[in-house]
């Protein structure tokens, strides 16, 4: 079922250094700053509301899979943006240096399902997905 008005998601998860965190998400990423505490933050992320919560040594074990010949790193979380909003995204990631995992590009390009996709990684290890499709009604698509 696709849900036009969507609720926000929220999703908690481990940093190691909140500082760090406040830095990616609030100035490279743009999510504006909610509740915080000495141990947790609360962002913004595109009308949903992630928080960052603070583990002593947490380092990511991410995973990867094969996927159209890139390693997609598991797991991941994201946005699925309009196709300006991810485009901006980009760019904004690029002035930032950020290194991809994947770069940006498009998938399925001119066929049913074509998407923009990127992934990188948060200070932490995190990986982010970002994604936008040319027709928003092929993202549950068989």
């Amino acid at each position: 079922m696709f849900v036009s008005d969507v609720t926000p998601f929220h999703i908690a998860f481990p940093v190691n250094d909140l500082e760090a965190a406040r830095t990616f998400y609030g100035e490279v990423l743009g999510c504006a700053e909610g509740r915080s505490s000495e141990q947790w933050i609360d962002f913004n992320l595109f009308g949903h509301q992630i928080v960052a919560h603070y583990q002593s040594g947490y380092v990511s074990d991410n995973h990867t899979n094969p996927v159209d010949g890139h390693n997609v790193p598991v797991p991941h979380f994201g946005v699925v943006l309009s196709w300006t909003l991810w485009e901006q995204l980009a760019d904004r990631l690029k002035r930032h240096d950020v290194k991809f995992v994947i770069d940006p590009y498009v998938r399925f390009e001119g066929e049913v399902g074509e998407q923009a996709t990127m992934f990188f990684l948060d200070p932490s290890g995190n990986a982010l997905e970002f994604k936008a499709f040319k027709d928003l009604k092929q993202l549950f698509a068989k």
